[in-house]
């Protein structure tokens, strides 16, 4: 049985299953979801807990071992295993087959991993975690959920806002939820149980939106030229690798190119992810790929030295460019355009 990170507490009123499997690419809501089956566990009678983590070199008879063993009072008991690379190995996997095969009676077994690629989510042991008990997925939450996010965040503390406020909010804390958790908890000191005016927000919320690389892809294919200089301003202020960032959106083209060829992308992709650059890449046609390829070869010989300019400038111009939209006269219009 699978579920999303939001089903989690109705679950849980319905009672504990014998074993959950936390993974997904949002730490703050997968580290979240395993402290809710952990206070549920403890409501459950669960008054011991035992931690077995994966790390390199681990003895994974050891958890074998413990599953077997009765608790020491004879009480209910959380079985925590902790694998922070995703990758159990051999020895691992064939250790979680055998624990989800027979289950202690008196034990809950939680399950905590990374986010797993499309290889670990067809394993076999992954296979077995999700046969046997709940896998809770804690998937990213995009920007158009954010507002609803930050919505239902206020309502546990009593408060809420208009469409506009929570639109206001998400473009401060887009790209990092869990600086959007410590505002949202931060209004509950500062303002009173209520409506809370988008006049309120401005004073109390400070910008702190940190957009990864993904953020300014997703910002691209949206064609939101808004999201794309901010992103790109961020990413400076943060002192992101310009050659990582360079590579990246370097990939990003590549991928568009072969997506408009009709051709098959030899790297497994999201779905979703797939039709968002394809949509993209039915906005170029040859010509402007190679202009792309261009900018972004560009870009490589100012970082390395070889050609001045402003590299930061570039990247801005080459992200608008790739979201599709007509060439201006430099890097001052273009960031102007951005902001628009």
């Amino acid at each position: 049985m699978r579920i999303a990170t939001r089903q989690l507490a109705q679950h849980l009123k319905r009672g504990l299953a014998p074993l959950y499997a936390v993974h997904g690419a949002e730490p703050l809501l997968a580290l979240e979801a395993g402290d809710a089956i952990r206070a549920a566990a403890r409501a459950s009678g669960c008054t011991e807990r035992e931690v077995f983590t994966a790390e390199p070199g681990a003895d994974w008879s050891a958890l074998g071992a413990s599953a077997a063993n009765l608790s020491l009072f004879a009480s209910r008991r959380l079985l925590e295993v902790r694998i922070p690379t995703g990758k159990p190995g051999a020895e691992g996997g064939r250790a979680l087959e055998a624990l989800c095969a027979r289950l202690p009676d008196d034990t809950v077994v939680l399950v905590m991993l990374p986010e797993l690629d499309w290889q670990g989510l067809k394993t076999a042991w992954f296979g077995a975690l999700e046969s046997a008990g709940t896998v809770v997925e804690a998937r990213p939450v995009t920007r158009e959920e954010l507002p609803e996010w930050l919505a239902e965040r206020l309502a546990r503390q009593g408060q809420r806002a208009g469409v506009e406020a929570l639109e206001w909010m998400a473009d401060r804390v887009e790209g990092n939820l869990l600086a959007a958790k410590q505002e949202v908890e931060k209004l509950a000191l500062l303002l009173p149980a209520g409506e809370i005016a988008l006049a309120d927000l401005r004073e109390a919320v400070t910008d702190v939106s940190r957009f990864e690389r993904d953020g300014l892809v997703e910002a691209i294919h949206a064609d939101d030229p808004g999201r794309i200089a901010r992103a790109v301003d961020s990413l400076r202020a943060e002192a992101e690798p310009l050659p990582l960032l360079a590579w990246s959106l370097a990939e990003e083209i590549r991928l568009m190119m072969q997506l408009s060829g009709g051709e098959r992308p030899r790297r497994f992709l999201d779905p979703d992810r797939l039709q968002r650059a394809g949509r993209t890449a039915r906005r170029h046609d040859a010509a402007s790929f190679d202009r792309l390829l261009l900018r972004a070869h560009r870009i490589d010989r100012m970082i390395k030295g070889v050609e001045t300019g402003d590299a930061w400038d570039e990247i801005l111009e080459l992200c608008l460019a790739a979201a599709g939209r007509p060439a201006l006269s430099g890097p001052a219009a273009r960031r102007d355009e951005g902001r628009r």
